[in-house]
């Protein structure tokens, strides 16, 4: 595909902040570690900068996509051919007015989602503690309907501010965002998500912080989180849990490259130090038809994938 690289004077001259970087390595924005480089990576400190470098991208015809922290992403070998815009430099929260047990907090999309569960545990907010280990940032949360422990995005959401393709803004209702299991109307990346208002309920902050100790302590368990990895690879089939299919199929260890299924959790791949993401591919794939021929079930990618193969 034709690269866009030469067009970073036009587009820094949009940026008030300068966060540009040109031919980036995306290996060093995801959590997996890997990934060949964008022909532009921006990182918009306010909503005007991030409508700014949308309509950059519609004048421009450079194609683009939003990031977060990277913890759910596999970035081809190739790179990225057009514009990557990282929004974790959206930050802030702030605690709304309450109405007796239901409580309201703001929070920017750039934040971690960890964080948020943090800052609602201190003041008594309850309904998000199963996103207290949850790595990613809200907006991500919010677009893939991310949950734990019985507890989702979509419990939790009552409105986001989103920017249009165009640059404009608009306020999504709950219903508005069609949740569904690990995905919303906001996965296929058109619409950004700015800022979402969270509504919870209250209880005391020791309950609060007791339930995610708890989640935490799980969580350290039975996942591999001292690896590099980008989280769940395949999305759960119903009924059914995609580790235990991967394991049940003898797959724990399985190793392409430098990619492995990991011998903590099945349902996750690891970077063991030089992975590339044709290596992760592949692997994906051969667990895919392992699990198939082993118990009849084909896994679905939960993964987000994105870029063009090694040039």
């Amino acid at each position: 595909m034709r690269r866009f690289d030469h067009l970073a004077p036009l587009l820094a001259r949009r940026l008030r902040s300068g966060h540009l970087q040109v031919n980036e390595p995306m290996a060093l924005h995801t959590s997996f570690g890997i990934g060949g480089p964008a022909d532009l990576l921006v990182e918009p400190v306010d909503l005007a900068e991030l409508r700014s470098c949308l309509r950059f991208s519609l004048e421009h015809g450079v194609p683009r996509v939003a990031i977060g922290l990277g913890t759910n992403l596999l970035v081809r070998d190739g790179g990225y051919r057009g514009m990557v815009v990282k929004l974790t430099r959206l930050t802030g929260i702030a605690e709304l007015g309450h109405d007796g047990q239901e409580r309201r907090l703001r929070a920017a999309a750039g934040v971690p989602l960890h964080e948020v569960a943090q800052f609602a545990a201190e003041r008594g907010m309850t309904g998000l503690e199963f996103a207290c280990g949850i790595p990613g940032t809200l907006g991500g949360a919010v677009a893939m309907n991310a949950g734990a422990y019985g507890g989702e995005m979509a419990q939790v959401v009552e409105e986001c501010l989103v920017v249009n393709p165009d640059g404009s803004t608009a306020t999504l209702r709950h219903q508005d965002l069609a949740f569904g299991y690990r995905a919303s109307a906001l996965q296929d990346g058109l619409r950004i998500a700015v800022e979402a208002t969270l509504k919870l309920g209250a209880a005391s902050p020791p309950e609060i912080r007791r339930l995610m100790e708890e989640y935490r302590r799980r969580r350290r368990e039975r996942q591999p989180l001292d690896e590099k990895s980008a989280g769940s690879v395949f999305r759960r089939p119903p009924g059914q849990y995609a580790g235990a299919l991967i394991e049940a199929a003898g797959l724990k260890g399985l190793r392409v490259g430098g990619a492995e299924v990991s011998r903590h959790h099945a349902g996750f791949i690891v970077n063991c130090g030089n992975a590339t993401a044709r290596d992760v591919l592949a692997l994906m794939e051969l667990i895919r038809r392992r699990v198939l021929e082993h118990s009849g079930v084909e896994l679905e990618p939960e993964l987000r994938i994105i870029g063009e193969d090694e040039i």
